[in-house]
């Protein structure tokens, strides 16, 4: 879930409840490292390569990894970044969040993408990018990497490079941010533990 889900309201006015810690900072990092390597050794290098982190989760993850393939192969890769909304086949069901920011810094045409995000789910949100994409020029290939792979996928798409791979009910909720990756819950506000976790809060009751 990207920083915009964490920060605006959810369906029916919920918010998320971590609920177990599954991924540390050092753990996403050490991940991001992996990925790096994995990119760099299927593509033989860095030549040709164009970073595309998905708005907004997987913006930051893309520039550590842009970091890392400057670290470990001293070449500096193009980033972009892309926002989806009105490419989603869903786009009549959810609300469109606007001031998201597409940019990509060259012609994708001949290159090879490599594009980021957080979590897959589904899978919708990748194949709107996909769309997307071709807007700016005809990719010689795309890879994904996302630092979780959830499951419960809608369409046939894979990723090339996972971060983790964590099963997960459909109702539950994954969180990539700052703090590593958690899983949890979208409850009522009332039903949210205070401070001390475990007083409910008025009206709500406890667990």
């Amino acid at each position: 879930m990207a920083e915009r889900e964490r920060t605006s309201a959810r369906p029916g006015g919920r918010v998320l409840v971590p609920r177990a810690l599954v991924m540390d900072p050092d753990d996403v990092r050490r991940a991001l490292v992996r990925i790096a390597h994995e990119v760099l050794e299927r593509n033989h290098g860095s030549g040709d390569l164009v970073v595309v982190g998905l708005q907004s989760g997987g913006v930051p993850l893309a520039q550590r990894l842009v970091a890392l393939l400057k670290e470990i192969d001293g070449a500096d890769v193009p980033l972009g970044s892309l926002d989806v909304a009105f490419y989603r086949d869903d786009i009549a069901l959810r609300p469109v969040r606007s001031g998201e920011v597409t940019s990509i810094p060259v012609d994708l045409t001949g290159r090879v993408v490599v594009l980021v995000d957080d979590v897959l789910f589904t899978g919708r949100t990748v194949r709107a990018a996909l769309d997307a994409l071709a807007d700016h020029g005809r990719a010689r290939a795309v890879q994904l990497a996302v630092m979780v792979d959830r499951g419960h996928r809608e369409l046939p798409i894979r990723p090339d490079f996972v971060g983790k791979n964590l099963p997960t009910r459909r109702d539950e909720t994954v969180d990539v941010g700052a703090g590593g990756v958690a899983i949890g819950d979208l409850v009522e506000p009332h039903h949210v533990p205070g401070p001390a976790g475990d007083a409910p809060a008025p009206g709500g009751r406890r667990g």
